[in-house]
């Protein structure tokens, strides 16, 4: 009988236990309102390619003339490339090429990076298009720009521009206007595809522009570098995303006399091609 009272307590004890086990297991971790934050879907890219394989060397000889020609050792190390310092991989690559021709260098970089997001609300595909967006931002232009000759109002230095027109009102050539804006592939005449003879002046390259067809967003950035009347080391780039990956590629020409001018629209054409054909290695 000395024992019964401990017996009740004991009882007592687990009764209340389980009580507060049931409490705390439908209280405080179901309340009322609680939002359920359902994570963005992650990128559909997990790693990047090699970046100095990612171009076929048929691609290469094209781009880079005289490499061919040039003897074993040399040939070899031209077309190998010259991979980025990157400290991750999978997050960002790179690499660059350079040919010397007697009559112009032309130089070759692509760059690769894949963005990641560490905000469960926000996707990677949104955190590159706002990567990529900033990019479009640094070269004038803006989404709502119209692909094509309509995109020059939006491109180029104010010193630029009012050079074109200046030379529009001047000497009779091509204007800045969309009626009078030669295609990229097309030499003045209209004829055929640009070439490398320097033929491709700067009065009938477009501007820096909006493109279609492209990944998800693409834009391509013309920058010619002048000294006086004369352009030199003409850079065309061209930027494009995919998914959560963004991708730069830059291809310029330096002509080895002064007196000779690159052929933008060959560069432009090359660059843009060159871009497709990383668009889809990274599609399949």
């Amino acid at each position: 009988m000395a024992y019964v009272p401990g017996v009740a307590l004991l009882a007592a004890l687990v009764v209340g236990c389980s009580a507060d086990a049931d409490s705390s297991a439908n209280g405080a971790d179901s309340k009322a309102g609680s939002p359920t934050v359902t994570p963005a879907p992650p990128g559909k890219y997990l790693t990047l390619p090699a970046p100095c394989r990612a171009v076929p060397r048929s691609t290469l000889k094209d781009l880079l003339p005289g490499a061919a020609e040039l003897p074993g050792d040399q040939q070899e190390k031209v077309f190998r490339g010259t991979a980025a310092v990157t400290y991750d991989t999978d997050r960002k690559v790179g690499c660059s090429w350079k040919s010397d021709a007697p009559d112009a260098t032309r130089s070759l970089s692509i760059d690769l990076e894949r963005v990641v997001s560490y905000d469960p609300a926000v996707s990677d595909d949104d955190r590159a298009d706002t990567v990529y967006a900033k990019k479009e931002k640094a070269a004038g232009l803006s989404s709502s720009t119209p692909p094509g000759p309509d995109a020059e109002k939006n491109s180029g230095t104010p010193d630029e521009k009012d050079e074109k027109g200046e030379k529009g009102k001047g000497k009779g050539t091509a204007s800045s206007g969309p009626s009078s804006t030669a295609s990229p592939s097309k030499t003045p005449g209209g004829g055929g595809s640009a070439s490398s003879s320097g033929s491709g002046g700067p009065e009938d390259v477009l501007p820096s522009r909006i493109l279609d067809n492209l990944g998800d967003a693409a834009f391509l950035h013309d920058l010619p570098k002048r000294s006086g009347s004369t352009a030199q080391n003409h850079t065309v780039s061209v930027v494009f995303r995919t998914s959560n990956v963004v991708v730069t590629v830059r291809y310029a020409e330096q002509p080895a006399l002064v007196t000779q001018e690159p052929d933008g629209a060959e560069l432009q054409e090359k660059a843009q091609a060159l871009a497709r054909k990383l668009a889809e290695t990274l599609s399949e």
